[in-house]
């Protein structure tokens, strides 16, 4: 049997075997489990799954400490941002639970019978319901947010879709850690058994991606790993959706006036941007649109030296470092293309840890070989006339890769500018930002995290409420006695927002 365990990455040293892979009859009984719980998940309702996923919360507060310390021997990242990541993940938990309670994300919709322009109508009642048992895969970058205790299990769940983690193989013990905290909680809260559990290993996720149980995956991951799991989804003999987080070089636009007015701290932040977690985050700014001319100067200035004060870091694994020394590699080969301050190449660093970097070109001599996701602490300038940002964003972002976020950094008094600019980024992101940075993901009501292909393959967000609807069907109910209506569509029942006979009706009760 095949042992699973996870390296340190400062050390590129193997720590202890805690998991073994998955047999697929494991996988097969681990998946049939969670089809036998749907019903029973379902049945909570609303607010028996509010009061589990609250339960998960408290109880992975409790774990803290213990979680954080184990994730940081898998992931050498700093204790402090791990604990931030976990906070986050305990408040996603919380956050799905108040999304339950408020209810509209059911869109309860009634249309009664009667006459209509087209003749005589049925009653018709509306909602969504839960899609079914839902294949989630860790992340190797989140080892909390994105992964066994992460956003994709908290709003499946919420959904009333039981989860099957494959656990990422970068922290093994973190991910056992985490299902034992969450498996606990739902036998201590009575939930069905099998609402939540773990596959371990290569093969375990590729069968557990083509078993029938399974009705949805939730991916974050490379684009070359969502390929391949759409590539199983599409052999089944029932394909089934897949919310992919995939690939995203998430562009900055920097206007002249911007420049001009607080470059030197646009630089600075850049820096600490493109460096935060080692590079290592989806949203990392991968390209920087900056004006040639003196303003611009002092930016990339302001960059370079920024960078001196940055230390040098592990990634996370074996794969991505060979990936970042590869590409970067090829990145200081390219005609036109100089690094910006002096390259420190870090081969003297002991485990996976690298140098940051950037690198600096201008708009004329920009193609596809450096517009790129590269995932690391790493970014490209690109210097472009300063009476002409407006035709060099349109012509970049031709160029471009569609990407998670878009980034605007304008000036006090470009409302002109900054209508086109919004204009021509729109089409390209799920996300436009403007005068920050995207590295960060709030959680809340209003959140998009997704973009056009290949940042994500849906119209769904993974980050957010409506997170929850990637796990959702509609169901009509048409001329149904009331006995066999969901609560929510009795006549009598006010407690969430409906839509009755076209008329938004708010309610009348929480």
């Amino acid at each position: 049997m095949t042992r699973i365990a996870g390296v340190d990455p400062r050390t590129a040293a193997t720590l202890p075997a805690v998991v073994e892979a998955t047999p697929d009859h494991q996988v097969d009984t681990i998946a049939e489990i969670a089809a036998a719980a749907a019903a029973g998940l379902e049945a909570m309702g609303r607010h028996g799954r509010g009061e589990l996923l609250d339960a998960m919360a408290d109880a992975t507060e409790r774990h803290r400490d213990e979680l954080v310390k184990t994730a940081a021997l898998e992931t050498g990242f700093a204790v402090g941002k791990l604990d931030g990541e976990l906070t986050r993940a305990v408040y996603q938990l919380r956050f799905f639970a108040d999304v339950l309670r408020d209810g509209s994300y059911l869109e309860a919709t009634i249309d009664r019978a009667g006459a209509s322009a087209m003749g005589p109508r049925p009653d018709l009642r509306r909602m969504l319901v839960p899609i079914g048992p839902v294949a989630v895969f860790g992340a190797s970058n989140f080892p909390f947010a994105f992964s066994v205790l992460g956003g994709d299990t908290a709003s499946a769940l919420a959904a009333g879709s039981p989860v099957v983690v494959k656990a990422h193989d970068s922290h093994p013990a973190t991910s056992k850690l985490s299902l034992d905290v969450l498996a606990a909680t739902a036998v201590q809260t009575a939930a069905p058994e099998g609402v939540i559990g773990a596959v371990y290993g290569r093969s375990a996720a590729v069968h557990l991606v083509a078993h029938p149980a399974i009705r949805a995956v939730g991916f974050t991951g490379s684009l070359s790993g969502g390929k391949a799991l759409l590539d199983i989804i599409n052999r089944r003999a029932d394909p089934i959706p897949f919310y992919g987080e995939l690939s995203s070089l998430n562009p900055v636009i920097v206007t002249p006036a911007a420049a001009a007015e607080r470059g030197e701290t646009i630089g600075t932040e850049l820096a600490a941007s493109f460096t935060l977690g080692a590079g290592q985050l989806c949203t990392k700014p991968g390209l920087v649109l900056v004006p040639d001319n003196a303003d611009g100067d002092a930016l990339a200035y302001a960059v370079r030296n920024a960078l001196t004060d940055v230390a040098a870091a592990p990634l996370l694994n074996e794969r991505i470092f060979n990936s970042y020394r590869s590409e970067t590699r090829d990145l200081r080969e390219q005609q036109h293309l100089s690094i910006l301050g002096d390259p420190r190449d870090g081969s003297t660093h002991a485990g996976f840890t690298v140098e940051p970097i950037a690198f600096e070109t201008n708009v004329a001599n920009l193609h596809r070989d450096l517009v790129t996701e590269i995932f690391g602490p790493v970014t490209v300038i690109v210097r472009y006339p300063a009476g002409d940002v407006e035709a060099a964003t349109r012509s970049t972002m031709e160029l471009l890769p569609h990407s998670l976020t878009a980034t605007i950094h304008h000036g006090a008094d470009e409302d002109t500018l900054l209508a086109q600019l919004t204009e021509i980024a729109r089409p390209t992101a799920g996300r436009i930002v403007y005068n920050g940075f995207p590295t960060g993901v709030a959680v809340s009501w209003a959140q998009t995290h997704g973009g056009p292909w290949p940042a994500t393959n849906s119209l769904h967000t993974s980050v957010g409420a409506t997170a929850i609807r990637r796990f959702l069907r509609p169901v009509t109910y048409q001329n149904a006695p009331e006995s066999v209506l969901p609560e929510e569509l009795h006549d009598s029942f006010g407690a969430v927002a409906r839509r009755l006979d076209g008329v938004l009706v708010l309610p009348t009760e929480r």
